[in-house]
């Protein structure tokens, strides 16, 4: 799938006079292309002129949800959308997972695993998940305010 295509076809809707800008792109659902999607995720902010920080919290909220998807579920590829939209930036994350329950904010310990979606909760101003509609598969989001 060509970067842009993601979960939604265009790359620019206009919306009751508000520009909004999407971009996605697809990866294998491997470890070795979390940073793929970090890289990706940064270029195209930057390229629409994102801040520094709100580049650096959704790097890593894509590193974290591309992460899960792999570790999570057998999906063997993974798609990643960003869409800036009336100061609020929208990352989503869809994955080909069969399971019958989505993720969960766990309270980890010592636990060195589990704090994934504890930065993602933390950095982000909300988030939640929902089966693709499309298919076998469940899409986390989360938004980060411009």
């Amino acid at each position: 799938m060509a970067p842009g295509t993601a979960l939604v076809p265009p790359l620019m809707d206009h919306c009751r006079g508000t520009a909004i800008r999407r971009y996605g792109f697809e990866l294998p659902g491997r470890a070795e292309f979390v940073a793929a999607a970090r890289r990706l995720t940064r270029q195209q902010l930057t390229q629409w002129g994102i801040g520094e920080d709100t580049c650096d919290a959704a790097a890593l909220i894509v590193s974290e949800l591309f992460t899960n998807a792999v570790l999570h579920t057998a999906s063997e590829r993974v798609v990643c959308e960003l869409r800036d939209s009336d100061g609020r930036l929208r990352v989503a994350v869809k994955d080909q997972g069969r399971r019958p329950t989505g993720p969960r904010l766990r309270h980890a310990g010592d636990d060195e695993h589990g704090r994934g979606l504890q930065l993602v909760d933390t950095l982000s101003s909300f988030w939640g998940t929902r089966d693709a509609a499309d298919g076998p598969g469940r899409i986390v989001w989360a938004e980060v305010p411009c």
